[in-house]
């Protein structure tokens, strides 16, 4: 059962002093009693650097805990299940020897409070990571991080001023993945009637048409390359879906022009006056932060953070050294209240432009703590973000934003590849693009100029197609994330390996053996 305190009672109105007081005060509770008595991984850190849960008593003392990257959580040959160090294992004896265990036993019996332990500590669900560039990691849930994913999702609800009797559509793809379980435990806590789709894989362009037809929801969520393509058709069907009031977008980044082009949609649709909330979450953080509700007109104000469920800090990605108010970069998490795996100071290798804010929000009025301006990649090269092109490096962030931003461009993929194929040949950059309202050859001319005006290198082709092949080049309702990048200058393949069912099987063995006794009652206490 969850406590209400001020920080969570108050998340979104609290003053950054009050915000960083508190969270020191949760943060110092739960790493003596929560981490550090039952984390093998982080038993072992603080141990190699002579620390204990009494020094780390405010925010700023985090500074003195090691990052940890997704590299410390993937499988080696001398530890094929390392992301298992990272999760929550209790110890009876420990547990018994609690006091405050100790005295709800006394209150409510040893049985009903072997119960509630459970709750808290025995994984029952698990997320994955997509493993596009690594190994898939697992993380495990118990039902405590369920009543947390509820709570975030319902915030994320809430920013949108959704009402009960509307409803939703959730057209993320049925996996593992902390996207669609957001959605889905989040409508289930706000008791809105919700339906998901399994985005494109399950039941197709087709399929998810026919639903939003029927069930006439207020509210699409879902993946923006995906919900593009689906109210692209919609127009060309000549289609009318006049009560759509909110997209709800995650998985991917979205650009200025992709929200742009997304409320110029619905509004061909019948839905004039629809606003955007974008989103963004990552699996470690087992939440998801939301921006308010804004307009073609609007300009994003941020991604409000949970004060309550963790800390975020932005540093500087060389020196690690924890950025001003305002200033940019690399964004690091640190949870409050997790059980299942947990991981302390989070290297997300996502760059911030304007780093954490505290300050009012213009939309809104809330002060909770918000991440402002566009989101890049910094730490994980293999992630594909940058690549050397001809001898240069490449940001495909800023490559992505330059499409999205510019106006007739529909959707595209871009394409590395090699001259005539051949692996000795030159590197060749291509854009597959296709024209939304605009000559082609007025399309073509826009993007020559910004290319020359932003970036330092210039596509060697840029190809116009229609609507089925870019859908079949970017594996539209195949993968779990529709392809804007690919390179095929080099065979790549996904990693292969389980991701995470043998963890979280070992994991209830482990907790069982950890629970297996009714906690017991001292005289001494008695």
């Amino acid at each position: 059962m969850m406590r209400t305190t001020a920080l969570r009672a108050e998340w979104n109105r609290l003053e950054r002093e009050s915000i960083l007081r508190l969270q020191g005060q949760k943060l110092g509770s739960y790493l003596e009693n929560v981490v550090l008595p039952f984390s093998v991984n982080y038993q072992r850190v603080f141990e190699e650097g002579g620390l204990s849960a009494k020094d780390i008593r405010s925010v700023e003392d985090l500074a003195k805990i090691p990052f940890t990257s997704k590299e410390d959580l993937l499988p080696t040959e001398e530890n094929p299940r390392k992301s298992l160090d990272f999760a929550i294992i209790p110890d009876a004896e420990v547990l018994r020897r609690r006091p405050g265990n100790i005295l709800r036993a006394l209150k409510v019996g040893p049985k009903k409070l072997k119960r509630e332990l459970e709750r808290e500590f025995r994984p029952s669900f698990m997320t994955s990571t997509t493993g596009r560039s690594t190994a898939p990691v697992p993380f495990l849930y118990t039902d405590h991080d369920i009543q947390n994913l509820k709570l975030a999702g319902l915030r994320a609800i809430e920013m949108g001023d959704a009402q009960s009797d509307e409803r939703i559509l959730n057209m993320f793809p049925y996996a593992p993945h902390l996207a669609y379980w957001l959605v889905y435990h989040a409508a289930r806590e706000a008791n809105m009637f919700c339906v998901g789709t399994g985005g494109g894989k399950v039941m197709g362009t087709t399929g998810n048409l026919g639903l939003i037809e029927r069930l006439k929801p207020a509210i699409l969520v879902g993946m923006p390359t995906f919900v593009y393509h689906v109210l692209h058709q919609a127009v060309e069907e000549k289609k009318r879906f006049e009560g759509i009031r909110v997209l709800v977008l995650g998985g991917e980044k979205v650009a200025e022009g992709t929200r742009r082009k997304l409320i110029e949609l619905c509004g061909m649709l019948g839905s004039e006056d629809v606003k955007v909330i974008s989103t963004y979450g990552f699996t470690e953080s087992k939440q998801a932060w939301p921006e308010a509700p804004i307009s073609r007109a609007e300009e994003s104000s941020g991604f409000f953070t949970y004060p309550d469920l963790g800390i975020v800090e932005v540093i500087d990605p060389e020196t690690g050294q924890v950025q001003p108010e305002g200033v940019g970069g690399e964004v690091v998490f640190t949870p409050l209240d997790a059980r299942g795996t947990v991981v302390l100071r989070y290297r997300t290798g996502d760059f911030i432009e304007h780093g954490l804010q505290y300050s009012e929000c213009p939309i809104t009025g809330m002060t909770a703590p918000r991440l402002v301006g566009r989101i890049s990649r910094v730490s994980d090269r293999r992630s594909m973000r940058f690549q050397k092109v001809k001898g240069t490096i490449i940001d495909f962030s800023e490559l992505e934003n330059l499409l999205d931003d510019t106006p007739g461009m529909g959707t595209y993929q871009i394409e590395l590849r090699k001259k005539n194929n051949d692996p000795l040949a030159m590197d060749e950059l291509v854009i597959h693009a296709v024209a939304d309202g605009r000559e082609e050859s007025v399309l073509k001319k826009t993007l020559k100029k910004r290319f020359e005006s932003q970036l330092e290198i210039k596509p060697n082709e840029i190809h116009f197609c229609d609507w089925d092949e870019i859908k079949e080049r970017q594996k539209v309702g195949v993968e779990m994330k529709e392809l804007k990048f690919i390179d095929n200058r080099e065979a790549a393949g996904k990693p292969a390996g389980a991701v995470g069912v043998e963890e979280l099987a070992e994991a209830n063995v482990k907790v069982n053996e950890g629970l297996e006794k009714e906690p017991e009652v001292e005289e001494s206490a008695a």
